[in-house]
């Protein structure tokens, strides 16, 4: 199972991530040249990555205020969740309600060092340095212990990821869900979407290209019916599963994408 192998805490300045092309994406300073190399091979062919990259952010900042302000959620509990930047997840939630809660989960180093430093002096939030796909470890976690109660509502994010794990009886994208939302109580939330794309020619050339470029940490590019798939069971709150920057938009000030090859898709569900 490859969620159970050692996750090694040395930075590889020279190997892509997907964590340290995001960063660059949204106009970071955690990037090192061999990754903005890789942004650069990746536009040539889907040129509106930069974008969509932002919309994303746009989308978890608006989704983690919904949860809290609408559904009064107080958990968060982030997979895969990124270097910081600005307006992340615990700053977006304790706006509101300075009480909230948030555990972020990233196999990459660098979040790990960064993520630490950012959070150094706030006790309600907590860094672990995990594979998504480790659900044991992540719930058995003494931070994930501290912070998070199980036996009330929770909000898991999977925001951008799945494309980053291969399919999988049991470390797929649906095998994950089934486990951590197995464990969660009734009334929780799951935030999930991906990069989808209706071309295949699209779907195989960004595949192959991060598979070699990040040496194997990528899954691939899928289709809205796969995404779909992973809200089997749930509830699908309005307005369903989109295009996420239509995903209840708080204005019309959007960085627009002049192409579509492919898209960021999903939603929120709630479980019954």
């Amino acid at each position: 199972m490859q969620a159970d192998k050692q996750l090694s805490t040395e930075i590889d300045a020279n190997v892509p991530t997907a964590a340290r092309m995001y960063d660059f994406y949204l106009g970071g300073k955690d990037n090192y040249a061999a990754d903005r190399a890789a942004v650069g091979e990746l536009d040539k062919v889907v040129p509106s990555t930069r974008r969509l990259a932002l919309n994303n952010r746009r989308f978890l900042q608006r989704v983690v205020r919904v949860l809290v302000e609408d559904y009064g959620i107080r958990q968060f509990l982030d997979h895969g969740s990124g270097l910081p930047t600005q307006d992340n997840v615990h700053q977006v939630a304790q706006r509101v309600a300075p009480e909230a809660r948030v555990v972020y989960v990233d196999n990459d180093p660098m979040v790990l060092v960064h993520g630490r430093a950012l959070l150094d002096q706030n006790d309600q939030t907590a860094v672990i340095h995990a594979d998504m796909r480790a659900t044991e470890q992540i719930f058995s976690h003494p931070d994930t212990q501290r912070l998070i109660d199980f036996s009330q509502p929770v909000a898991v994010l999977f925001n951008s990821v799945f494309h980053c794990i291969p399919d999988s009886d049991t470390d797929g994208p649906e095998a994950v869900v089934r486990r951590v939302t197995e464990r969660l109580a009734p009334g929780s939330f799951a935030v999930m979407c991906q990069l989808v794309s209706e071309d295949p020619e699209v779907r195989k050339f960004v595949t192959d290209f991060m598979d070699t470029a990040t040496q194997g940490h990528w899954g691939r590019v899928r289709e809205p019916k796969d995404v779909e798939a992973l809200f089997d069971g749930m509830d699908i709150l309005e307005p369903g599963l989109v295009e996420v920057s239509t995903w209840r938009p708080d204005t019309e000030v959007a960085p627009r994408q002049l192409t579509d090859e492919w898209i960021e898709f999903g939603g929120l569900g709630r479980l019954r």
